[in-house]
């Protein structure tokens, strides 16, 4: 009897382990900003009605702080400790996700305006370039979003700070990504209202 005490408590212990090892993956949404339809169509016509050459953005950098830089969620246990998952995780690396959803961002939001990640061949274009120092959730049931970006248009260099605290509508990862998505499209509207 005595020789499956060991055999029986080394199977609890992968059962134990193996249903508290399952990984899960987070991507940021694009969150709809309004109806899409009449955004491309007003788009579209102003691409038409335009006789100049359009305006160009260049989302030259986005980068995040070293830790946040890690494939684990980032949450803040109290004022000092953070902790970065295990086991909740970005689906791709964090400063990709940022900079694919700015992108899509200031797209829908410049009608007219040719926005890419990718250095233009030629012609004058404005840059833009952010670090992310906060985007993480917090011991408070908060989602802080944090840091600075720099516009260079006409010569002229505008360089701004941001931070949010934003509440979580409910616990998780789930909602902690929603919400962290939810401050960066706040972000991207106020960079959007800057360029116009």
């Amino acid at each position: 009897m005595m020789k499956w005490i060991p055999v029986v408590l080394a199977l609890l212990l992968t059962a134990c382990s193996s249903s508290s090892s399952e990984k899960a993956y987070y991507q940021l949404p694009t969150l709809d900003s309004g109806n899409t339809t009449q955004q491309t169509a007003a788009q579209s016509g102003s691409l038409l009605a335009s006789s100049t050459a359009p305006r160009s953005l260049w989302i030259e950098h986005v980068g995040v702080a070293d830790y946040l830089a890690g494939s684990g969620v980032v949450y803040q246990t109290n004022d000092v400790q953070y902790v970065i998952a295990a086991n909740n995780l970005w689906a791709s690396p964090l400063d990709q996700q940022l900079q694919q959803t700015l992108t899509s961002y200031l797209r829908r939001g410049l009608p007219g305006w040719i926005v890419t990640g990718q250095q233009p061949e030629a012609g004058a274009q404005d840059r833009l370039n952010v670090e992310v120092t906060g985007f993480h959730g917090r011991y408070d049931g908060n989602a802080v979003i944090s840091g600075y970006w720099t516009l260079s248009h006409d010569g002229q260099t505008t360089q701004r700070n941001f931070s949010f605290v934003l509440k979580q509508q409910a616990d998780g990862y789930d909602a902690l990504v929603r919400t962290l998505a939810a401050g960066w499209q706040q972000e991207a509207s106020s960079i959007i209202s800057q360029i116009r």
